[in-house]
């Protein structure tokens, strides 16, 4: 993490996407700190002129190499980590997608330094970011509702 996005003045934007493929999801280890080995979803900065949608599925390619389908917006997670005096040292809004799983089967790399298709009750297994548990199970409902139409 450069040190411009340390206390920044704002917070930054964030796409993140939640692939939904046979009942399972994709998670990935970050390779970086903060919370280097944490699973969690792909997901990165949004640029300049990217939707968010845009942003999620660049990010699953970039980092893990995979496919995916956008159904639709899960909801915003907020990542705040504070200093011993209570200034905000990082902050991010993330902006959770659920996706289709279209094709490949997910790659560590630099980013991820493992990744793993596990079942929304198997996520006690790995550590994990604080509010998964929530997002998968919401990407999940989406996915079941785009089966069922």
């Amino acid at each position: 993490m450069t040190a411009s996005r340390l206390y920044p003045e704002r917070p930054f934007l964030a796409a993140s996407v939640c692939v939904v493929r046979d009942g399972k999801v994709l998670l990935a280890a970050r390779a970086r700190p903060p919370m280097q080995g944490v699973f969690t979803l792909p997901g990165g900065l949004v640029e300049p002129g990217e939707t968010l949608a845009e942003a999620a599925i660049r990010e699953l390619r970039e980092e893990v190499g995979v496919e995916a389908e956008i159904l639709g917006f899960v909801g915003p997670v907020e990542v705040i980590e504070r200093d011993a005096a209570g200034r905000a040292r990082r902050h991010f809004v993330i902006c959770a997608h659920a996706a289709r799983w279209l094709s490949g089967d997910g790659q560590a790399g630099e980013e991820a330094l493992e990744v793993r298709w596990l079942g929304p009750d198997e996520l006690g297994s790995v550590p994990t970011t604080a509010g998964l548990p929530g997002i998968v199970a919401g990407a999940v409902a989406l996915a079941s509702q785009h089966q069922s139409s």
